[in-house]
């Protein structure tokens, strides 16, 4: 008998050490169990924005086949809940910039702006004006744009600079020169219409001194004036006139190229900067290796670039090029002074010896408000402009200027003088742009 009790103790005893197998045993931690696979066992990296990790079920440790919905092996099983992507970042249901471009072009706009907290706007005969109807821009909107037009090297480089000049064209439509930039950490942009046929200088209506300025064989001539005042487009013209009659070899640098030239009479390359060159600057050093006539500088920025556009002109090239600046003698001190003062008695020497002549122009608005008008003064580098400039009298070449009609010259007071007689534009208009507003009032008999 004691033999039967000791023998069932000893089951009973080998009973409670197999371990229990019922479904209500508690949960195992997925990283307590063990792995043939390698990589599960260690608590797994959860891509942003898919909510924190999920704790697995008992029964569950084991590795389960990737289903098509899980983003990574770490997410949970088909049978969990399932978290949601986000939505894409980059959805807008903001109008394509394409679209809009062609509504400008049917309005005759001439720039159209993008910016958060407006809607799109359109300017008409100088009028910034919002779209009738347009969706006032997100951030968002403006981001998708925008990014929806550049390649990854632009996107790169606005990243880098936060600004970004390139063309942009819509083929049959029109070319567009566009500014992107930054501003209240949101984007924005500007979008210029350049038209496809280059205009000639009769069709700008261009005093005949253009022309003479485009035949000359060597020295430098300047276009200046504000933004938006049209120096492109009259260097464009000069650029065809020359393309049209001479047989020439023409280089231009520009940020971006705006008007594409065709070979007519003269061979013309056009090199982009920051995409063809970095720089005007760089293009400039090496542009005498490459046997030009005629060299065309978008912008003369800096000490390097007007010095190398300077000795281009010494060297019996015609150079043309722009300015942010208005007037002639305003134009030639913002040359000398560019550079350091022991330097400034040779650049006017050099300048007095190059500079063929400045034409400095502005954008009116016309007497019936349809359309614009370009006032433009002219200073020719005569014999008596010459050796004001060597001499630093600048403020003398009013005068110079005022009484070369005969030469071709005149100040811009004459030029909006002869415009508000003719009609074309209004007294309050031409005030407005004065460089002497109590004169040109003489001038025209009115009092101010």
């Amino acid at each position: 008998m004691s033999i039967e009790i000791e023998t069932l103790v000893q089951k009973l005893a080998s009973l409670a050490a197999v371990p229990s197998t019922s479904p209500v045993s508690a949960p195992v931690p997925v990283a307590a169990q063990a792995s043939d696979t390698g990589g599960y066992g260690a608590p797994q990296a959860v891509p942003e924005g898919y909510g924190a990790p999920q704790q697995v079920p008992a029964g569950y440790g084991a590795p389960q086949p990737a289903s098509p919905d899980t983003p990574s092996p770490s997410a949970p099983a088909a049978s969990a809940p399932r978290v949601e992507t986000p939505s894409n970042p980059d959805k807008s249901d903001a109008p394509h910039i394409d679209d809009l471009l062609r509504v400008m072009i049917d309005r005759g706009g001439s720039d159209l702006h993008i910016a958060v907290g407006s809607p799109p706007g359109i300017r008409q005969r100088g009028e910034l004006l919002p779209l009738d109807g347009g969706k006032i821009l997100t951030p968002r909107d403006t981001q998708a744009m925008i990014l929806s037009l550049l390649s990854e090297e632009q996107r790169k480089r606005f990243e880098t600079e936060l600004e970004l000049d390139f063309a942009y064209s819509i083929p049959g439509l029109s070319r567009f020169r566009a500014n992107v930039f930054q501003q209240r950490n949101s984007m924005g942009a500007v979008f210029r219409v350049i038209p496809i046929k280059i205009p000639t200088i009769e069709d700008l209506a261009l005093p005949k001194v253009c022309r003479f300025l485009a035949e000359r064989p060597r020295g430098l001539v300047l276009v200046t004036g504000p933004t938006g005042s049209g120096k492109s487009t009259t260097l464009a013209a000069m650029i065809d006139h020359i393309n049209s009659t001479r047989a020439l070899h023409i280089i231009t640098m520009e940020d971006p190229i705006e008007f594409m030239h065709k070979n007519k009479m003269s061979y013309v390359n056009q090199r982009e900067v920051g995409e063809d060159t970095h720089s005007f600057a760089s293009a400039l050093k090496r542009v005498l290796r490459q046997d030009p006539d005629v060299i065309l500088v978008g912008e003369m920025r800096d000490l390097e670039t007007i010095s190398a556009a300077i000795t281009a002109a010494e060297t019996g090239h015609l150079v043309l090029a722009t300015l942010h600046t208005t007037g002639g003698p305003a134009t030639v001190d913002r040359i000398i002074d560019v550079f350091p003062p022991h330097q400034q008695q040779q650049v006017r020497m050099q300048l007095s010896g190059s500079l063929e002549g400045v034409m400095s122009q502005v954008l009116l608005r016309s007497t019936d408000g349809k359309s614009r008008v370009m006032a433009m003064e002219i200073m020719l580098g005569v014999p008596a402009i010459s050796n004001l400039i060597r001499e630093g009298k600048t403020h003398q070449m009013a005068t110079i200027i005022q009484g070369g009609a005969s030469m071709g010259m005149q100040t811009l007071d004459q030029h909006l003088k002869a415009l508000c007689q003719g009609g074309r534009i209004t007294f309050e208009e031409a005030m407005g742009k004065a460089q002497e507003p109590r004169e040109l009032a003489q001038m025209l008999g009115r009092k101010i």
